[in-house]
């Protein structure tokens, strides 16, 4: 920098959340140079941030359990989301008369950091009630049947802000790539909830715009950014945030072609979204029932009706580190014989080891022991089981036994 001496042994930093529109002349060699991005912190980050400020308040278990938990339940939050989160929590215990603070109280938080005030007095006729409560019916069993969709945490039809007359709670993975198959699934559950209202009450409402403009946003990408349409081909034509952009860098023949496409690519999906309500129309009423009468409803709600989601991801989802924390990760193993962390070599064969299950209801395993350490679910016995080559048996039961 001008006007430093060399030896002087100062160094300057500066900040901006916009260097797009910063004078070239300031970052040009020998001033700032040197740029670090600071993106918002990642699900460790997210978890080494909760800590910090958990630290300060009275809880019912140790910061660290809460820290990974809370941690996957908010991509994309910054620092200051994570502190305003911790406040809420605090002071929703303040006005429950709580000594100490729950899981309850975060995740009521977390619902007034994402959603805004609840609104429980706000009037609703009846035929608005159950309308909402069929949307967001068929949001949670549209992603329910869908392989790729996010796992859904909750879903209520209490009010929320200013315009939000329900909502679905997901726990989205944060996935660095996306591909053709995982944003189809997505769109189609984004149009659940308009695709219930057709099945069910037999007329659509408003109550879809905001899903309308994210679906519209999701594909317009798919077709011009992404090189996703086969009759685009591998063109991209991101849009710009910087204002300078005057007209489309396109012809109108290419801005027909990517409108047809994307109003084709819209109707297959809600299409198939329809028909997946009309396969699965006694439960959307049933769920729908459920919220008429609960106003809230957990995933633990939906299994009782719907059964276990029938896919099971290999690897560890964000839902699964909600419910049991950051569980032997990165290929790490802890023995508890000898108490010395162990490094897991997956890619050498091992012999399939037979593991005592308690089974309740059938062949659902309820618990597994392994080690000492306790997997509750049966979906989380099923992923464990696959990643380390076990096989699942009925406790006291021989090899031939093997389910």
């Amino acid at each position: 920098m001008d006007g430093f001496a060399t030896t002087s042994g100062v160094v300057i930093l500066a900040g901006t959340n916009r260097p797009d529109i910063l004078d070239k002349a300031l970052l040009r060699p020998g001033r700032f140079d040197r740029q670090i991005t600071i993106d918002k912190p990642d699900i460790k980050g997210r978890d080494q941030i909760f800590r910090i400020y958990l630290s300060k308040l009275k809880l019912d278990h140790e910061a660290s359990f809460y820290s990974q938990r809370l941690a996957a339940l908010t991509p994309g939050f910054a620092g200051a989301d994570i502190a305003n989160v911790c406040n809420e929590a605090a002071l929703i215990a303040a006005r429950n008369e709580s000594t100490i603070i729950t899981m309850q109280h975060f995740e009521s938080a977390i619902d007034r950091v994402i959603g805004g005030l609840e609104k429980k007095n706000k009037v609703i006729s009846k035929l608005e009630r159950r309308t909402v409560a069929c949307h967001e019916s068929g949001h949670a069993v549209a992603g329910w049947f869908l392989e790729h969709a996010e796992p859904l945490l909750k879903v209520t039809i209490v009010p929320r802000g200013t315009a939000a007359l329900g909502f679905a709670q997901y726990v989205p993975n944060e996935n660095l790539l996306m591909t053709k198959e995982q944003l189809f699934d997505v769109t189609c559950m984004t149009l659940g909830g308009r695709a219930a209202e057709q099945v069910l009450i037999g007329r659509i409402s408003t109550g879809a715009q905001n899903d309308l403009e994210k679906v519209t946003k999701m594909t317009y990408a798919q077709v011009a950014v992404y090189g996703f349409s086969d009759k685009v081909g591998l063109l991209s034509f991101p849009q710009r945030d910087d204002g300078f952009e005057m007209s489309k860098p396109y012809s109108s023949k290419t801005a027909a072609i990517i409108d047809t496409e994307v109003r084709e690519w819209v109707a297959k999906a809600y299409d198939h979204t329809v028909q997946l309500v009309e396969e699965h129309k006694e439960h959307v009423a049933q769920i729908a029932e459920m919220l008429l009468e609960k106003e809230v409803l957990h995933q633990e709600d939906l299994i009782q009706v719907l059964g276990e989601r029938p896919f099971v991801s290999v690897e560890p989802t964000n839902y699964d580190r909600f419910k049991q924390g950051f569980e032997e990760e990165n290929g790490e193993t802890k023995d508890s014989t000898d108490g010395k962390t162990t490094q897991d070599d997956r890619s050498i064969p091992v012999e399939p080891k037979i593991v005592p299950v308690s089974v309740v209801k059938g062949n659902k395993a309820q618990e597994i022991a392994e080690k000492g350490t306790r997997y509750v679910g049966a979906l989380s016995v099923k992923r464990k089981c696959a990643i380390k080559g076990w096989v699942l048996v009925k406790k006291g039961a021989t090899k031939k036994n093997i389910i």
